[in-house]
């Protein structure tokens, strides 16, 4: 078995706010360890690195987040020769969470301290971390610390055309379908979506099914993202992320393999992005794969941020 095989993987957050117009970041010190580090900690079975991520938060400083842009991958050897790989995202910490913090100090973290990011690039313990604070102070330096997401989302594994009698649009999920729509709600739920738009399709509608319920949205029906439309040339992509853009808020968009590309090809557009092999890499998912796309809450306009991509895990 190869180093890489016996791997850990973890995940943790930058948290951060503004303190008197200042960008402040959250150090927190370890009990046991004597350190002073970012919250973070290993992924429990069955759980995604957002997932994780979120809940370390939680359970290590007492906030509620929801996760923003990534902001890198630390890598390192533990003592037993295994390597170790933590993915962290930046999360601010509103005002809310902060009066509704939980936080005491216990047997795992002694204190927690919110400090400037060049204190935090001194105080921080592992060279790691501090690899992670300077990435987000090259954020903080552009000015989009503030962010929300579109979540390209592509249906679920559905039932085959030659194995249907009915249409195309009314096709059905498949067992596999059901299991990777239910395994894409932790890691989306960590970005705390506030709108669902969906293909009018049946395989569609279905694979949000899990996600409306665990969030309470009601999602919307459009054929402007459906295959049907698309295959006759009167989809309308573009109405639908114009107005998407213009909320500012993060939402998913469930739609179909063909359909993707003028999707993501249409939010680079609409935000003044350069067009790549990035945007196709983006969108060459699998059937319950997404892409998220991180935009600028304050200023659409100036570009994407960053895309990352997550796999079924069915």
């Amino acid at each position: 078995m190869s180093r890489h095989e016996k791997a850990v993987f973890a995940a943790g957050a930058l948290c951060w706010r503004e303190i008197d117009g200042e960008v402040r970041v959250l150090v927190i010190h370890r009990t046991k360890q004597g350190d002073v580090t970012l919250p973070k900690g290993k992924v429990d079975p069955g759980e995604s690195l957002p997932q994780t991520a979120v809940r370390e938060v939680k359970e290590e400083t007492g906030f509620d987040v929801t996760l923003g842009v990534p902001v890198g991958i630390s890598h390192y050897t533990l003592g037993s020769g295994r390597d170790k790989f933590v993915h962290y995202w930046a999360a601010e910490v509103t005002e809310r969470a902060v009066q509704k913090s939980t936080f005491v100090p216990n047997g795992e973290v002694a204190a927690q301290e919110w400090v400037s990011l060049d204190r935090a690039q001194r105080y921080l313990t592992y060279p790691q971390d501090v690899d992670v604070v300077a990435r987000f102070a090259d954020l903080v330096d552009e000015g989009v610390t503030a962010t929300f997401a579109l979540i390209v989302l592509r249906h679920a594994k559905a039932t085959a055309r030659g194995d249907w009698d009915g249409s195309d649009a009314s096709r059905p999920l498949t067992p596999k379908g059901v299991r990777q729509a239910a395994s894409a709600v932790p890691s989306i739920l960590a970005l705390n979506p506030k709108k669902i738009v969906t293909s009018s399709a049946v395989r569609c509608v279905t694979t949000v099914a899990p996600l409306a319920a665990a969030s309470g949205i009601e999602p919307k029906h459009t054929d402007a993202l459906s295959q049907d439309a698309w295959e006759e040339g009167s989809s309308d992509v573009r109405s639908v992320i114009g107005k998407r853009i213009r909320k500012r808020k993060t939402a998913v968009l469930c739609s179909h393999g063909p359909v993707i590309p003028d999707i993501l090809r249409e939010i680079a557009l609409a935000t003044g992005t350069l067009d790549g092999s990035y945007l196709r890499d983006a969108a060459a998912l699998g059937t319950g794969e997404f892409s998220i796309v991180h935009l600028s809450a304050t200023n659409p306009g100036s570009g994407i941020i960053t895309i990352e991509t997550h796999a079924t895990r069915d």
